[in-house]
């Protein structure tokens, strides 16, 4: 593994070395439990500037969906508290409340899982206030635009307010799992943007903007060290970290591109062109990922903070994560 994480480095240091990104944490674990980590840059850079550590916490942005709600989604599905193939009233009755007909009281859970749905890829929440239940009661109430299925965030904001309402406690309220936390101090967390709503460098608060005007929401929000992120995905190839039924689907095909709550490889995408069909991955805004090659019993994750101090920048996380991938797998 020594010799596949050299190689997967240097493209990091690369585009760290080019500004392109300010720091980053690379890591790799095995079915086994060895592993290796490796940190490169700095957290921040302005208005102060921290150096990047191994133990460095990030916004993990988007692996939210995968590591938090689509692990409690199906282990609500193990426990037979909610059955995947029906609709999301069945634990949300108010959803559409004033529309029986409407379309959006017929999304299943598993739709959402897999982004089988029609709702929008991009909708400004945050736009239309700050308060969170007022903010909830739009989200199931109005009348979205169908079109066609693409990777929304509406679908896990839906089920992260499923969850809140089984568990009668909102989403920070709920525990983020071993090793994670909904928000982290300032001093030990890599730094995202220069936010211009919020007119300050955001750090150990969450990123994204619909989540934080919802105070906590299912597709973003979580905050984790390479060595969270790495236990997550060593418990899932060693079978401990989550039922077998459950980690079958995460596993199983929905679309060409999509498994329940993770991506599959397909030409271009983010695991590179070098990993076996057995692998699952996601990835974050703020620039995190996560993938796991059941095949070879790998996992790797690559934890940077490519959108501070600003997302207006092509930072080259398209083509870095694709590098990594393919040199942690090239044979």
């Amino acid at each position: 593994m020594t010799a596949k994480f050299e190689a997967a480095f240097v493209p990091v240091a690369a585009a760290i070395e080019a500004g392109r990104i300010p720091g980053a944490v690379l890591g790799m674990v095995d079915r086994d439990g060895a592993r290796t980590v490796r940190h490169l840059g700095q957290a921040q850079t302005t208005p102060v500037v921290r150096p990047m550590t191994e133990n460095t916490w990030f916004d993990l942005a988007s692996l939210t969906k995968t590591i938090f709600t689509t692990s409690r989604i199906l282990s609500l599905a193990d426990a037979g508290t909610i059955d995947l193939d029906a609709p999301l009233t069945t634990v949300l009755p108010d959803f559409r409340q004033y529309n029986p007909d409407a379309w959006e009281r017929k999304i299943t859970f598993r739709q959402c899982l897999g982004h089988q749905t029609p709702f929008p890829a991009v909708e400004p929440i945050y736009t239309y206030g700050r308060d969170p239940d007022l903010l909830r009661a739009f989200i199931l109430q109005r009348e979205w635009r169908a079109g066609p299925s693409v990777y929304s965030d509406i679908n896990f904001i839906l089920l992260g307010f499923a969850l809140e309402r089984l568990a009668k406690k909102t989403i920070r309220e709920l525990d983020p799992g071993p090793g994670f936390g909904w928000s982290v101090d300032p001093q030990n967390c890599a730094a995202t943007e220069d936010c211009m709503w919020r007119n300050r460098v955001l750090c150990g608060e969450v990123h994204d903007d619909n989540c934080s005007a919802l105070h906590g929401s299912g597709h973003a929000g979580l905050f984790g060290t390479a060595a969270s992120v790495l236990d997550f995905a060593q418990g899932l190839l060693d079978s401990t970290g989550a039922s077998a039924n459950a980690i079958a689907l995460m596993r199983t095909p929905l679309s060409a591109r999509r498994t329940h709550g993770w991506e599959r490889p397909y030409d271009g995408w983010s695991g590179g062109q070098h990993c076996s069909d057995e692998t699952i991955g996601h990835t974050g805004f703020t620039g995190t990922g996560l993938w796991l090659d059941f095949a070879a019993g790998r996992a790797w994750t690559l934890l940077t903070n490519r959108v501070h101090p600003t997302r207006h920048f092509d930072s080259g996380i398209i083509e870095l994560r694709r590098a990594v991938g393919d040199a942690v797998n090239r044979s």
